[in-house]
């Protein structure tokens, strides 16, 4: 039997919707729009599904953003997936914003053999990131990074890595001059490539508890002096 997802990304100033049935993309709507989230997200749901010629019914799961990103954005996306979740009795499926950009250059980084870094801007010189390999499998701890010369060259210098997001563009100056760093700023966050991901995460039922369950604001972190990426084992 199929499985028909909806995913909801709202962590930036890009609102993203997406339907899936079976890792496939059947259909998405996004708009950029800051501090628009609030009032367009559930009518984006509403267009896609009457666009898709699909009942709220139909769907088996309700995926969101976890984040991290905008404060706003996010509590935004979580209310409306989980106001879904409860009205259809259908069950919560959660994904990193960063997980989802990552995804965005999987083919990319399976071609030329490189790590995936996607970066959503975190205001000031500070950006969210982390490190995915070409499989999807992540790399290094997801973090809130000032940045500064140097912060990414112990990565850089075993590999070739691409980077995207708006944190990526921010982040030109200080990373075009290496060799092993390829930046895609134009691949910026959405909802429209993780599929295969809701798929996996259905299959080993990683659904989230309706009544716990919060973003990842990922709002502990202080600008001070910051410590090295500790690498996944």
């Amino acid at each position: 039997m199929k499985q028909t997802f909806l995913a909801i990304e709202s962590a930036t100033d890009i609102g993203s919707v997406a339907v899936f049935e079976d890792g496939i993309l059947m259909g998405s709507v996004e708009i950029r729009k800051k501090k628009s989230h609030a009032r367009l997200l559930t009518p984006m749901v509403q267009q896609l599904l009457y666009d898709l010629e699909l009942a709220p019914a139909d769907l088996d799961a309700i995926a969101v953003s976890k984040g991290p990103g905008s404060y706003t954005g996010l509590r935004v996306g979580v209310s409306t997936a989980k106001g879904l979740c409860m009205a259809l009795d259908k069950p919560l499926l959660s994904f990193g914003s960063l997980e989802a950009l990552a995804w965005q250059a999987k083919g990319i980084a399976n071609e030329l053999d490189a790590w995936v870094c996607p970066m959503i801007d975190a205001r000031r010189m500070e950006v969210y990131a982390g490190f995915w390999d070409a499989q999807m499998q992540p790399q290094a701890e997801v973090k809130a990074q000032i940045l500064e010369e140097g912060v990414f060259d112990s990565f850089l210098e075993e590999r070739r890595i691409l980077f995207l997001g708006d944190g990526a563009a921010k982040s030109r100056a200080l990373l075009s001059t290496h060799p092993n760093a390829i930046i895609l700023d134009q691949q910026l966050s959405s909802a429209t490539h993780i599929g295969p991901l809701l798929s996996q995460k259905w299959e080993a039922q990683e659904f989230e508890d309706l009544v716990s369950f919060e973003p990842f604001y990922l709002k502990d972190f202080v600008a001070t002096k910051s410590k090295k990426w500790v690498l996944r084992k």
